[in-house]
């Protein structure tokens, strides 16, 4: 799969994964990874980047197993960027299902 291509659907469904409610880096990845290989190197940077854009906003919280995690909450214009993401991918795949079903206008 492209790898740009790769990068923005994991963007949207580490958006969609937040959205449903606070998470840490590393529970980002292994709800990602049940779907398909992922590491780390990919995850942390989208974090970053979404945060810089105020996306999400991060805050520490104490864990019992461990050092304090860092968990990333969504904004309301990460809000408002999912649910733009949502109908561009929804039109965008709609438009994929028709070609490869033969429902091509000529």
């Amino acid at each position: 799969m492209n790898t740009q291509f790769r990068k923005g659907i994991i963007e949207m469904c580490i958006l969609a994964l937040i959205a449903r409610k606070d998470m840490y880096g590393y529970e980002i990845v292994q709800n990602i990874a049940y779907y398909t290989e992922i590491n780390e190197g990919t995850v942390y940077p989208i974090l970053r980047r979404l945060t810089q854009e105020e996306y999400f906003v991060a805050y520490l919280k104490e864990s019992t197993v461990g050092p304090a995690r860092k968990y990333y909450h969504m904004t309301e214009k990460g809000q408002a960027y999912l649910g733009a993401l949502k109908l561009d991918w929804a039109e965008f795949s709609k438009m994929v299902d028709e070609i490869l079903r033969g429902e091509c206008h000529e």
